[in-house]
């Protein structure tokens, strides 16, 4: 398993320089970080101050794209608080890149590569590769519109889904539970692309109208045989968006009782100086690895998980 883990992160660095995407070093530990309400923080005490564990590259890579760095990857360790099972582990391996002047759509096709390339390397089957809309994917499954269906209905679904408690959950909540329970499970098999998320759903992505002239969010998911594998935007450049979307998620963390984080200044003065239109996208190496050894556990493909810690 070590082996095979070195050859995968040698296959992933060798794709990317072979393109003349550059590799970027940035810290793992800062004093700021995500206000995500869906994403905890493992805190740290640097010096007697107070900081955290970074749960991605992101605020450190967009703030070095805002300097002109162009084209970029890391690939290194992330951390998150409270995600521990046969697919988390509080500190994971963690492929990040970016590509200016692309869309979603152009970042995709080069994820496809990439998967089909360490894919070829394990076997001679070709990898099946399917793209869907978000909206296709939930109606097709559970017959409903997920950007236009009223949140009553979500929380009614929800309810039958898992329990009474999320009779009073939000809707991007309860659409996140639908599409993991039920949704998840009937995507084929082989690498799958899910786009068009809905607009509630958006994060740091631009929003667009589709076919439809409904508002929904250029975010897009991969998976790989029904595992959820990575996560990708049309990257959000405009600050005071930005700014009133880490107001809101603070909002919501402070309804919620959650600890609460500062909005990150130092991106936020990147983003007034000016971010290059571009798609960057986060994936997960050590569930890349649970697929290409068909392990069923990610402390499998892990040295060292936080049980052996």
């Amino acid at each position: 398993m070590l082996q095979g883990r070195a050859e995968l992160l040698l296959t992933l660095r060798q794709f990317f320089f072979q393109r003349s995407v550059m590799e970027v070093d940035v810290p793992v530990m800062a004093r700021s970080s995500v206000t995500d309400i869906n994403i905890e923080s493992i805190s740290a005490k640097p010096y007697g101050g107070s900081g955290y564990l970074q749960t991605s590259p992101e605020y450190f890579m967009k703030r070095l794209l805002c300097q002109g760095a162009g084209d970029i990857f890391c690939l290194g360790k992330a951390f998150r608080d409270g995600e521990q099972g046969c697919r988390h582990n509080p500190e994971f391996s963690l492929l990040e890149w970016y590509r200016c002047g692309w869309d979603e759509h152009q970042l995709m096709d080069e994820i496809a590569e990439l998967i089909s390339l360490v894919f070829a390397a394990r076997s001679s089957q070709p990898l099946a590769i399917a793209k869907c809309t978000y909206g296709n994917c939930f109606s097709q499954t559970l017959g409903i519109d997920p950007h236009g269906v009223d949140l009553a209905e979500l929380q009614e679904k929800a309810v039958a889904a898992s329990s009474e408690s999320w009779a009073g959950e939000s809707r991007a909540n309860c659409l996140d539970l639908l599409f993991s329970l039920l949704v998840e499970p009937q995507l084929p098999l082989g690498l799958v692309f899910v786009y068009d998320y809905p607009a509630c759903q958006s994060a740091l992505a631009q929003r667009h109208n589709n076919t439809q002239g409904q508002q929904v969010s250029r975010r897009f998911e991969v998976f790989l045989n029904g595992m959820e594998l990575a996560n990708g935007y049309f990257e959000l450049t405009d600050r005071a968006e930005q700014q009133q979307r880490f107001d809101e998620d603070i909002a919501q963390r402070v309804e919620a009782g959650k600890p609460q984080i500062s909005a990150d200044r130092h991106l936020l003065a990147a983003l007034e100086y000016g971010m290059p239109s571009c798609a960057g996208v986060a994936l997960g190496v050590d569930r890349l690895l649970m697929q290409l050894e068909g392990a069923d556990s990610i402390a499998q493909v892990m040295p060292f998980s936080w049980d052996r810690c």
